[in-house]
């Protein structure tokens, strides 16, 4: 996969520089020693930090044309209020309660325009979180919001983020949000949601997610 290929080169990298910077802090001397070991702590320095790259950059997957990136389940519990049951591509499943008449997912996408999309670089993603929203706007500003963050990783290293901040400098990639419309949540509905170069896509898989959908259209 190319993006555990990409951490595992930054992993490589980031250990032959750290090897470079202690080889040049052993070595003694006076102000040449010091120059060496100032330029050492800054091998080191970039060496961690191209490990810490790396940890962030493995939680990305290769998108190959339209993939399924969830599945989820509704359960209605009280009025205005599911217990949501997800289960992403890799089979994991996350536990939410959602409050409101509707849900959305969101995810971040790494893109590779031009030339290295030609030479067979695929875009990344990363589901980022899941919310619910009130139809009454009302209540969308008085009453409790439901968000869930569904990156749980303490990196401080946020490649996505630093795309996005020099995207307009970055040519050769592109960092975007992508996210599902919001749809309405219903008893004993099942959505699956499915991402392709355009976008999130939710769609209904049972008669309880269809009819919501009814409804709600």
């Amino acid at each position: 996969m190319i993006y555990e290929g990409l951490a595992s080169a930054s992993v490589i990298l980031g250990l032959l520089v750290c090897y470079l910077s202690l080889r040049l802090l052993m070595r003694a001397g006076w102000i040449g020693g010091w120059l060496r070991g100032m330029f050492g702590l800054l091998l080191v320095a970039l060496g961690l930090t191209l490990g810490l790259l790396a940890l962030d950059v493995v939680g990305y997957k290769q998108l190959i044309s339209e993939k399924s990136v969830a599945t989820l389940s509704f359960e209605k519990l009280a009025e205005q209020q599911y217990r949501v049951v997800m289960v992403d591509s890799g089979g994991e499943e996350h536990l939410f309660i959602l409050k409101g008449d509707q849900w959305q997912l969101d995810a971040r996408i790494v893109k590779w325009p031009g030339l290295l999309a030609s030479w067979g670089m695929k875009p990344g993603y990363r589901l980022d979180r899941i919310s619910g929203r009130y139809y009454s706007l009302e209540q969308e500003q008085n009453a409790e919001r439901t968000v869930y963050s569904l990156n749980d990783s303490e990196n401080p290293v946020d490649v996505w983020q630093w795309i996005r901040g020099y995207n307009e400098n970055l040519p050769f990639v592109d960092a975007v949000y992508g996210s599902a419309a919001f749809l309405p949540m219903g008893d004993d509905a099942l959505f699956e949601v499915t991402l392709s170069n355009t976008g999130l896509l939710a769609r209904p898989l049972n008669d309880r997610a269809q009819k919501a959908l009814d409804r709600w259209q």
